[in-house]
């Protein structure tokens, strides 16, 4: 199996300023064409870095893919670096430069020079067009080695990415096969769900798959690999292990891949021909945003009350002041009221509701940080549950507002709604 270094060059990365999402997808994607990644590298915009970075990738991979380091500015050097390391030097390319004539003619903009620099490429390389922006995407072939150097813009990378590198790479290396898939898990946590499928998860090494889990707020994801030659064989190996867990997690797989919760209730609301409005307090219209982020979500979702103080709970959502004052807001009776209020008013058919403690302040014995309550008004009453989560505020919103939808999913496939 061939492998793979990624070196990311930015100053910005290395101190936090920007997150290398780059690197990343770069990986995810290396790995669904059979590609092994190795190393992750970040080194900062210095010709000396970049050319150690670059020695040591080739001493470790067959394959080494840069990004960052290729703008108009001058603390962009990753082409100057790259000459010095396969002793090239810079060379105005015909087509490059026509293709930054035409981007800028297309905008209206004026054509600097220092744009017209973008043209300006190691002798040898192979141009993988970028038809994004301006720099373009290049490839070194040397000692069975294939360098590959990207722009940092993260659309302009994943475009050259696509459409030009994933498939030369795939063309050069006579690849094995990498099979994953993703399982998506709501509603129980990591050390609970490993005990619980543990005879299934004992059983993979058998079958020479692996399995990782990926825990995030709300969520744990459950990655099933295998590797090897025959990628049919190995999807259908992959797939019979996912048949197996369904069963063993009714109530908590959800969904796979990069779909999201949100997603899912949308197909399952629309296909209902069921609407839904949202109450919500300690998440913040969190709930309301993941649903609106769906295209489409307009068909099923009317809105959403952001009810954080008592006075809007009552005003908006016609929750009893009385109702507040003897229980609080953070009770059963008041996510209740919320829930009636919000499908009421809103007029749809189903509606969600929120009440909690986020945090990090604010609770006390009765009701500590982490306390929240969710209400559910549906075409068979109105309920609400307790949950007691932790003391991290932001991990309390986003679990807070994967639990609220899961628990609405739920409902429509379990109690036909």
């Amino acid at each position: 199996m061939k492998s793979a270094e990624i070196i990311t060059i930015g100053d910005e990365i290395l101190i936090g300023q920007v997150i290398n999402t780059n690197a990343a997808w770069i990986g995810e994607q290396l790995s669904c064409i059979g590609v092994a990644v190795i190393q992750h590298t970040t080194i900062p915009d210095e010709r000396r870095d970049i050319a150690k970075a670059l020695k040591t990738a080739t001493n470790n991979a067959d394959l080494i893919i840069i990004t960052g380091g290729l703008g108009p500015t001058k603390d962009d050097i990753t082409k100057t670096a790259l000459c010095e390391f396969f002793q090239k030097k810079l060379v105005l390319n015909d087509e490059v430069a026509k293709h930054v004539e035409k981007l800028f003619s297309r905008h209206g903009t004026q054509l600097l020079a220092v744009n017209k620099k973008q043209a300006e490429v190691p002798e040898g390389c192979r141009i993988l067009t970028n038809n994004h922006g301006t720099a373009p995407g290049m490839l070194f072939e040397e000692n069975n080695k294939v360098y590959i150097s990207l722009p940092g813009v993260p659309y302009e990378m994943k475009g050259i990415m696509e459409e030009e590198a994933l498939p030369l790479i795939t063309e050069k290396f006579n690849l094995g096969a990498i099979v994953h898939r993703t399982i998506l898990i709501q509603g129980i946590g990591e050390s609970f769900l490993a005990e619980k499928i543990k005879d299934w998860a004992d059983g993979l090494e058998k079958k020479s798959i692996g399995l990782a889990y990926l825990p995030s707020p709300g969520l744990v994801r459950l990655r099933l690999t295998a590797k090897g030659l025959d990628r049919p064989n190995l999807e259908k190996k992959v797939g019979i292990a996912i048949d197996a867990l369904k069963p063993l997690l009714p109530k908590h797989i959800f969904g796979e891949g990069k779909t999201t919760m949100a997603e899912v209730l949308g197909k399952l609301l629309r296909e209902k021909g069921l609407s839904l409005s949202v109450a919500e307090s300690c998440t913040g219209g969190n709930i309301a945003q993941k649903l609106t982020s769906i295209p489409g979500s307009s068909d099923y979702f009317k809105g959403g009350v952001v009810s954080y103080s008592n006075e809007i709970k009552v005003g908006l959502l016609r929750v009893d002041a009385a109702l507040i004052e003897k229980r609080g807001a953070v009770s059963e009776a008041v996510a209740i009221e919320m829930a009636k209020g919000a499908r009421d008013h809103l007029k749809s058919d189903l509606a969600i509701s929120t009440t909690g403690v986020a945090g990090p302040t604010g609770g006390t014995e009765e009701k500590p940080v982490g306390t929240v309550w969710i209400g559910l008004a549906t075409t068979k009453g109105i309920w609400a549950k307790k949950f007691q989560l932790g003391e991290n505020r932001e991990r309390n919103i986003e679990v807070t507002a994967l639990t609220a939808l899961n628990l609405l999913r739920l409902e429509l496939v379990n109690n036909n709604l």
